[in-house]
């Protein structure tokens, strides 16, 4: 994109055009006593080459998955992502912060977020999937807002414990000014948890310790009480794989898609998804593209149902969230045209193999255990002999870093850290990882 400053000449007439002389009269509503006539400290101006430097400086002191072998995960996975999917992003008819406020001219969005739609229906087994949201923490929020006017009159919200922590506490600050009741409890717990006035049950799988469960207890929790049953997925790639939450009859679907084709970027953009039964389609939140056709008869898209307070009237609107992830939603568009059905499910495979893998060589270093119990797809938790933090920090000295400890959310877990396996990873690496596991005093 091009850098085109404004000169004087374009701000004075600016200015003139709004009815000022100049910029500060547009501050004359601050009081004379806060305001500040002294420049920032900000040093001298830099030039373009200079600036590239001091920030280039500054960047290269990160650790990252181009310098380091990398374990990271808890919702935000290391995948491959085709170099041609940039390239598409940087099309003129794509790169753009515009949203389809205007669907007659907005052909292109329009077909990419159907296409995005009908992928996200495919792989969670639902019948209709909205034109995405910002992420996974806010999608579970959105499904359980959902799920609460699906089960009108009803308070309470059931969530499994296993659940990512900042999902959770995403809706904990969410439900926090509203009048509804949110209980957290083991899976086990789910059924004994619910009661007449509860209008949601939540779970995940794979959970946020990585164990694969099952769809089943959350179903069951839910009909029992006639609630909502939501499955959360954080690692959508696992959705090649495992059975979703469609398949095992559950209600409404939500989570993380970033995984598909969405780079990791510091920890943004994320991509957030929610699909759900088609009897439910009108209660979803954001929007929906459609296919119909124009009036000669020409295959054409639209915005089918959009419920949001900018198309109908606030009391009416499911949700306030103002815009999708269209741009994400394309790349992932392009990652999963690219990948297919094989390609995915490859991908999905690679990542449980070496995960395995990984396992059996953490398993085998004296002083270190697997944490997490039953099967797992790409993640899982090691058990160490000192504080997960040193640990984490010797294995970065080695240039690897090797996963994401659990104390800052379970102070309990201490000696725990998350260990993510994708099918970036090498069997050198993981050999490499054990070794120096091993190499720990």
């Amino acid at each position: 994109m091009k850098f085109l400053p404004s000169s004087d000449d374009e701000r004075a007439r600016m200015l003139a055009a709004i009815g000022v002389g100049k910029v500060e009269d547009l501050f004359e509503d601050v009081p004379e006593a806060v305001r500040t006539t002294k420049k920032p400290p900000l040093g001298r101006p830099l030039s373009e080459i200079e600036v590239r430097r001091e920030l280039g400086s500054v960047s290269s002191r990160n650790a990252h998955a181009r310098t380091h072998a990398h374990f990271l995960g808890a919702g935000c996975y290391h995948h491959y992502v085709p170099a041609i999917a940039d390239q598409t992003l940087y099309r003129e008819e794509w790169l753009s912060s515009y949203t389809p406020y205007q669907p007659e001219i907005s052909q292109g969005t329009l077909v990419s977020i159907f296409e995005w739609q009908t992928h996200m229906a495919l792989l969670t087994g639902m019948e209709v999937a909205n034109a995405s949201l910002y992420e996974g923490a806010t999608a579970l929020v959105e499904a359980l807002l959902m799920a609460s006017r699906l089960a009108k009159g009803r308070h309470r919200a059931v969530l499994s414990k296993n659940i990512h922590p900042e999902y959770r506490e995403t809706v904990r600050t969410y439900f926090h000014n509203l009048s509804f009741e949110l209980v957290e409890v083991d899976d086990a717990d789910l059924a004994a948890s619910c009661d007449a006035q509860t209008f949601a049950v939540a779970a995940q799988s794979p959970d946020f310790f990585g164990r694969v469960r099952g769809w089943n207890e959350a179903r069951d929790a839910a009909s029992s009480c006639g609630a909502m049953a939501v499955g959360v997925v954080a690692e959508a790639i696992s959705l090649a794989l495992l059975s979703p939450p469609g398949d095992a009859g559950l209600d409404i679907a939500c989570g993380e898609a970033r995984s598909l084709g969405v780079p990791m970027s510091y920890g943004a953009p994320a991509l957030g998804f929610l699909a759900c039964r088609d009897a439910h389609k009108r209660q979803m939140p954001g929007r929906l593209a459609g296919e119909t056709v124009d009036a000669e008869g020409r295959r054409a898209f639209c915005l089918t149902l959009s419920t949001r307070e900018q198309h109908i009237r606030r009391e009416k609107a499911t949700s306030n969230i103002c815009t999708n992830q269209g741009l994400m939603a394309l790349c992932s568009n392009v990652y999963l045209s690219l990948m297919g059905k094989a390609g995915l499910r490859e991908t999905a495979i690679q990542c449980a193999s070496k995960a395995e893998y990984l396992k059996e060589k953490i398993a085998a270093v004296p002083g270190f255990a697997i944490a997490t119990d039953g099967p797992t797809f790409n993640e899982f938790a090691v058990r160490g002999p000192k504080p997960a933090r040193e640990v984490v920090a010797a294995l970065a000295e080695k240039g690897i870093l090797a996963g994401v400890p659990l104390a800052p959310w379970y102070p309990e877990r201490d000696r725990d850290f998350l260990v993510a396996v994708t099918e970036m990873n090498t069997r050198a690496e993981m050999d490499v990882y054990a070794a120096e596991l091993a190499r720990l005093k």
